[in-house]
């Protein structure tokens, strides 16, 4: 599976610029960023989950936390929560999140229909490799979490610049299996197995000689032609346009006012006592939702009554 985004990255980029109380990203935080988006593309369209994907990255550096949410449509948006300055010599996992070994990946899925009590699934993972090294590429973290969550061969390679952010994705499904084919023929246990499947470790290699440029520059024919042009390949129509990946954001204010009310009246009066108004920014799309006092006061009176210090009129 392979995916580039253009238009949605860029506007991704775009809205941050624009927040004059941020400003745009540092070059690795928009590397890093753009390399979530991608994989998140790449995650939500494999398992095909009807919900939200959220894949973050929480750290002990510069970037507190960065988030990349995919819908089951491919809408997706994305954002990172930084302390301090990033220093712009600086690339890689290390240095933005892991500084002290505390950083860790998470990967949920929240379905779009909860039934009674049920919960989102979350699986978290160290940005630390077996052997307790930092590792300092997304694509390695996240070939550790699909080996861990999943059980699965995994390969994966990421790259993004300010126009694209891109990825590629090989992924060895079980022989084993309702109506699969391959288990039906008898297949060698040992082919089902991590790390044993001949066909898949070939694979695997030519996809991992994928270079950032190449994935960066290359149209997806001419990567596929490279690097299996010995293989047989049946390429599905790809996702575009509407029906592809596009940048949207799910905030509203009936969200932002259900956060609002969950604060607490007494906090979100004392705000408007201090500042004489509320203002809530998506920190996604750069929406500013704001609540004077009488937006607060409708925000905590109960359905068919009047709201402090009103009259009515007839």
């Amino acid at each position: 599976m392979i995916v580039r985004l253009t238009d949605a990255w860029v506007e991704i980029l775009r809205r941050r610029a624009a927040n004059s109380e941020t400003g745009a990203y540092a070059p690795a935080v928009r590397e890093l960023l753009g390399e979530m988006a991608a994989a998140g593309v790449l995650m939500q369209s494999n398992i095909k989950f009807n919900g939200a994907l959220v894949f973050q990255i929480q750290g002990d550096g510069p970037v507190k936390l960065a988030v990349a949410e995919v819908q089951s449509d491919l809408s997706l948006r994305a954002t990172a929560t930084l302390v301090g300055d990033v220093p712009l010599d600086v690339m890689g996992l290390t240095p933005l999140v892991n500084v002290n070994g505390n950083g860790r990946c998470a990967i949920t899925l929240d379905p779009k229909t909860r039934l009674p009590g049920q919960q989102p699934y979350q699986g978290i993972v160290p940005l630390n490799g077996e052997h307790g090294q930092k590792l300092d590429k997304l694509s390695d973290v996240l070939e550790q979490y699909m080996r861990h969550s999943e059980q699965l061969d995994t390969t994966i390679v990421l790259a993004a610049n300010d126009e694209v952010a891109a990825g590629l994705l090989i992924q060895r499904m079980p022989v084993k299996g309702e109506g699969n084919l391959e288990a039906e023929k008898g297949a060698d246990t040992a082919e089902d197995q991590m790390d044993l499947n001949e066909e898949y470790n070939r694979i695997s290699t030519l996809a991992s000689s994928l270079t950032r440029d190449e994935l960066l520059t290359l149209d997806v024919d001419t990567i596929l032609r490279r690097l299996f042009w010995e293989e047989k390949l049946l390429r599905f129509v790809p996702q575009q346009g509407p029906d592809g990946p596009r940048f949207a954001c799910t905030c509203s204010r009936d969200r932002v006012s259900n956060m609002l009310r969950g604060l607490g009246q007494d906090e979100v009066d004392g705000v408007i006592e201090e500042r004489g108004l509320v203002e809530v920014g998506c920190e996604f799309c750069g929406q500013q939702y704001r609540y004077d006092a009488v937006d607060v006061a409708q925000l905590f009176t109960e359905p068919g009554t009047l709201p402090p210090g009103s009259r009515n009129i007839q």
